[in-house]
């Protein structure tokens, strides 16, 4: 990698559907210094975030089978933990900087490493 690190969030939730995508995404922030932890769906990433409490940044995709999409996940997540910066993904969608939750970031698809490293440090939590 080029040398781009984020300022080291302690856990990374990466949320993704697609295995083969979430596998590239979970190797691509390891191989940027990140603890990576994964889910294939939202319910899953919600049963995750409610049994830990060092995830520091929750990246999503929007589109997702399930009770929740990546846009309801995020919305939750904002409220009940706002310390999680919030990143958001589609190859499908692109919303306005408006329609992303609690001052989250969105990543199109595809997506390198340096874009997603930079939305993590710029969402901010409240």
């Amino acid at each position: 990698m080029s040398g781009s690190r984020i300022s080291a969030p302690p856990l990374v939730l990466v949320v993704e559907d697609e295995g083969l995508v979430r596998m590239m995404a979970v190797d691509m922030l390891e191989d940027a210094g990140c603890t990576v932890i994964e889910a294939a769906s939202a319910d899953e990433a919600w049963a995750l975030l409610e049994s830990r409490d060092d995830i520091s940044v929750l990246f999503t995709d929007i589109e997702m089978p399930g009770s929740m999409n990546g846009f309801a996940l995020a919305a939750r997540v904002a409220k009940r933990w706002p310390h999680v910066r919030l990143v958001i993904t589609s190859g499908r969608c692109r919303p306005a900087p408006r329609d992303v939750p609690d001052h989250g970031m969105f990543v199109p698809k595809p997506y390198r490493a340096e874009e997603v490293l930079s939305a993590f440090e710029r969402a901010q939590p409240l």
